[in-house]
């Protein structure tokens, strides 16, 4: 008969699972330290951006007074007097109605084209060697530089005036436009392909949001394009159709030693540049490729 000698069992050590150490919350310090006002301020970017303007102003003022010559460089104050008083007897706000009304005609049809040349070099090599053709021969050109031809075939009118418009904005839009489709990745490509989009719903649904950020690189450069033009044109030959715009304003008050009018006209372009970027494009990324993670 076998006895069994029963053996203590060995309990293992009672441990915790986990490490709490209780820390007094006045150890801790501060997790979050309330910015100074300061701070506040410099994270406003409309705040940084009025600090540069003011600096730029102050540093005009300071030199038309140490200049001292009115026909050279008038004062800042003395700027915005004329455009105060141009403003005021509706001589200025009817320039620049003439202005961006005829800028809006030329930059729509511009854009138009583009797109139209865009899709269709998307769609077929032909058309992807005829706008890289066509880009290549006619985007180093100014577009001045076409203003007495439009004037020998169009005469002295809005349309002269159109057309180089739309040179200056056609061939801007459509190279970065056509340059931000073929950076799209091929992954986004086999997507849309295996969803079977083809022609303008493939250019529509996958390439257009895909190279967004580069067609509105495009966008603010045909702007500028063709504010810049237009603003040149009016100086060349002056009014269109019998109505004169910001060129036209700055160059009657240049013929009448008006120099401060004509920091005002120009004051006015300025403006208007800000106000399109700041407002409009500024806009237009937020509620687009900002949203999307494309930009920070």
């Amino acid at each position: 008969i076998q006895r069994t000698v029963a053996r203590p069992l060995k309990v293992p050590p009672t441990r915790p699972e986990y490490l709490c150490d209780v820390v007094a919350s006045s150890d801790i310090g501060v997790v979050q330290k309330p910015l100074t006002l300061w701070e506040r301020l410099v994270n406003q970017a409309w705040l940084r951006k009025l600090f540069i303007l003011v600096v730029i102003a102050t540093g005009w003022q300071l030199y038309a007074l140490q200049l001292n010559n009115p026909l050279l460089v008038p004062t800042f104050t003395a700027t915005i007097e004329a455009f105060w008083t141009a403003m005021m007897n509706g001589d200025l706000p009817q320039k620049v109605a003439n202005s961006v009304l005829l800028l809006l005609k030329g930059y729509a049809i511009g854009l138009v084209l583009a797109m139209l040349f865009t899709a269709l070099a998307m769609m077929s090599k032909i058309g992807n060697d005829l706008l890289e053709t066509l880009t290549s021969a006619f985007n180093p050109l100014p577009a001045i530089a076409l203003l007495p031809l439009a004037l020998i075939w169009f005469g002295l009118g809005e349309i002269s005036i159109i057309f180089v418009l739309v040179h200056s904005v056609l061939w801007a839009v459509a190279l970065n436009t056509h340059s931000g489709f073929r950076s799209v990745s091929n992954t986004l490509r086999m997507v849309g392909r295996n969803y079977g989009l083809r022609g303008p719903r493939y250019i529509a649904k996958i390439l257009i949001p895909a190279a967004f950020p580069s067609i509105l690189t495009g966008l603010k450069i045909g702007w500028a394009f063709a504010w810049r033009t237009l603003i040149a044109a009016e100086l060349v030959f002056g009014v269109s159709s019998g109505k004169g715009g910001l060129g036209w304003y700055i160059y009657e008050n240049k013929n009448m030693l008006d120099i401060p009018a004509v920091f005002a006209g120009l004051l006015t372009v300025i403006l208007i540049g800000l106000i399109v970027e700041n407002f409009i494009f500024r806009n237009i990324e937020a509620v687009t490729v900002r949203r999307w993670g494309m930009q920070s």
